[in-house]
């Protein structure tokens, strides 16, 4: 499984984008346990923000909660991370992260590309 992470840019204070990340290769994301988004801040670690199961359940960091959500199409292949009401802090690389499980143990874990969002004041 291969991830292509597109979407950000330049976003003003206030406002919204929409990442995609698409999984290309063997099988769906039916098949991933688990996607989730990270976000990596200009000097400092990355970090999970948003998470998404196969079951469909969603978790958000603090820092996220009520401005970003996490969703998927699976038709497509596709995960979609929908932020809202933008802030200069959310500024950063954002990396897309897949996750597959057998038996209880982790047996792939994937990373896409990352994707540069800038959020000016």
């Amino acid at each position: 499984v291969q991830l292509q992470a597109s979407g950000g840019g330049l976003v003003q204070a206030g406002g919204s984008s929409r990442l995609s990340c698409e999984a290309y290769g063997s099988g769906s994301i039916l098949n991933i346990n688990m996607m989730g988004w990270y976000h990596q801040a200009p000097g400092k670690q990355r970090e999970v923000i948003a998470g998404l199961t196969r079951a469909g359940s969603t978790n958000y960091a603090d820092s996220v909660k009520g401005r970003f959500a996490i969703s998927r199409d699976n038709a497509k292949n596709t995960v979609f991370l929908q932020m809202n009401s933008l802030k200069p802090e959310d500024t950063g690389v954002y990396y897309c992260r897949a996750l597959v499980y057998n038996d209880g143990a982790l047996t792939r874990d994937y990373w896409g590309q990352g994707t540069q969002v800038t959020v000016s004041s």
